[in-house]
């Protein structure tokens, strides 16, 4: 069957893949946004409100508006949450978050703080239905996600409840998956950590998140480049452990940059320039279109 995650299949073709922010979180937004340019779109809830319902309306829009220019019933969405993930208990007090966000039938999650590595087993625990057995007893434990949700989760992807049970569980680690798990590494104990957070089975992307990392490090508004050294020995780190872990590597790009930003192993860019940059890079990678 095809892919119902467009950014896995580019992931699996090794095209690197390109983020936008949802400018319009509303029903209609989500009508306008299913035309969008971006590979998969980023629906921030770290700062602005926890608004479910709101989420909902939004993932609602996109199958209204779809299908997509590459013929997918909607775009990738990936969203973030508040909690922070600075230990196992701190991510199993806040799940609930992980289990109602995935019933909207979104398709990732970005974790952001993402710690210790229990904080980070915990927050792939939380995703996974018990059902699926890859990787149980080999650095996870059993899944922690209920039914309840699937129903309309199923509806938005366009699958039957049983094919959706199915096909809902984390890739790469199961090949057949369809939701991808990233973490952030975005302050000082995270960093610490970097190197056994990343090999946590379950995760298929990172990021080094340098306006938080700036921030620690005694930078209030260093989010974009040039950075001081300091944090540009940050970025390097968590670069090697995502190589190392076999991740991808989420990091701002620009049409001036995306290049080079590919040949080091940025494979999902972002940034206020990311459509621009997009253009760039598909074209330096032979993407095949349309999108």
């Amino acid at each position: 069957m095809p892919r119902v995650n467009r950014a896995i299949e580019l992931l699996e073709q090794r095209q690197p893949i390109y983020y936008t922010n949802a400018p319009d979180r509303s029903y209609e937004g989500g009508k306008q946004a299913a035309s969008t340019w971006a590979d998969y779109i980023n629906y921030e809830m770290e700062h602005s409100p926890f608004d479910l319902a709101r989420l909902s309306e939004f993932m609602r829009g996109l199958v209204d508006g779809g299908p997509t220019r590459s013929g997918h019933r909607t775009p990738t969405v990936i969203v973030t949450v508040p909690t922070d993930a600075s230990d196992e208990q701190v991510v199993r007090a806040n799940a609930w978050m992980f289990k109602q966000a995935l019933a909207t039938g979104i398709h990732g999650i970005l974790l952001c703080h993402a710690e210790t590595p229990g904080a980070v087993k915990a927050f792939v625990e939380a995703c996974r239905y018990p059902f699926h057995r890859i990787g149980v007893g080999e650095g996870l434990g059993e899944g922690r996600r209920g039914s309840g949700g699937q129903e309309h989760a199923a509806e938005v992807w366009g699958l039957s409840v049983d094919d959706y049970l199915e096909r809902a569980d984390v890739w790469p680690l199961n090949p057949t998956g369809e939701l991808l798990l990233g973490v952030k590494i975005e302050n000082p104990r995270a960093v610490a950590n970097v190197e056994t957070t990343t090999k946590v089975p379950g995760i298929s992307f990172a990021e080094w998140g340098p306006g938080d990392n700036a921030m620690a490090m005694g930078y209030p508004n260093q989010h974009d480049p040039p950075y001081p050294p300091d944090m540009w020995a940050v970025r390097q780190r968590v670069l090697a452990a995502c190589k190392a872990a076999n991740l991808f590597f989420l990091e701002l790009v620009t049409p001036e940059d995306v290049v080079q930003k590919i040949g080091e192993g940025v494979m999902i860019g972002a940034g206020r320039q990311a459509g621009a940059a997009a253009e760039i890079g598909r074209r330096h990678t032979r993407r095949e279109m349309p999108w």
